[in-house]
């Protein structure tokens, strides 16, 4: 993968993981939290959400071993005393951010469609990067286009951010402590089934880095990949 797709997921990356914690503190704030909205945490600034290791290095990573780019930011603070229903609303403040990042995937999938229906030569170039991208870097190389094409390069970016915004809220969404889908989860169970599941903490990451090792969220993620490419091609 050369340069120019390095530093497009990079920058996708941080539009997803700014838009998702932007969403958080937003909802926080709006269900009677202003602790992120003090703190200067909603707002679409990437600086002030960036985490150094997961927000730089991982994705960085990532990109250089030809697999999609991935991050995270620094969580969004936030003091469950001042919701008005804590239970039922950090439900909705953990669903925010996945939210926000499959609306994100959603829009940009529009575009694409647009502009490929729009253009010959950029429904062209998104069949060849549906079939190249992450599977074959030389095909991906030669098709990329030689010289400045603005329509194909937008393509690229809309593809990027479809598929980055998607692999971030599938991912929060699993419901394995401190991921969304576990304050989500929290919020739908009793409270006494809720503070047994909340035992769970502790273990939480390393549970989480078991699952991506094992491929469960690639599996996850793969039917949506195959409608996109179908779609697309």
């Amino acid at each position: 993968m050369n340069v120019l797709s390095i530093a497009m997921q990079l920058f996708v990356v941080l539009f997803a993981i700014t838009i998702h914690e932007a969403a958080h503190g937003w909802a926080a704030f709006r269900l009677g939290d202003p602790t992120a909205h003090n703190l200067g945490r909603v707002t679409l600034n990437p600086i002030v959400h960036i985490d150094p290791i997961f927000t730089i290095a991982v994705p960085v990573l990532l990109t250089l071993l030809g697999m999609p780019a991935f991050g995270a930011a620094k969580p969004v603070p936030v003091n469950p005393y001042n919701l008005r229903n804590p239970r039922r609303d950090s439900l909705w403040i953990s669903l925010a951010g996945p939210a926000a990042n499959g609306l994100a995937a959603l829009g940009a999938f529009v575009l694409l469609l647009i502009l490929k229906l729009a253009d010959p030569g950029v429904n062209r170039f998104l069949k060849v990067i549906s079939r190249t991208l992450f599977k074959s870097p030389e095909m991906l190389r030669a098709a990329l286009p030689k010289g400045i094409f603005p329509l194909e390069g937008l393509a690229l970016i809309l593809y990027f951010v479809v598929l980055i915004n998607i692999y971030l809220a599938v991912f929060n969404l699993i419901p394995i402590p401190p991921l969304d889908g576990s304050g989500i989860l929290m919020g739908i169970l009793p409270e006494k089934y809720a503070d047994r599941y909340e035992r769970l903490r502790p273990y939480g990451f390393f549970l989480v880095m078991a699952l991506i090792m094992m491929g469960v969220l690639t599996m996850i993620v793969a039917p949506i990949e195959i409608f996109i490419d179908v779609i697309l091609g």
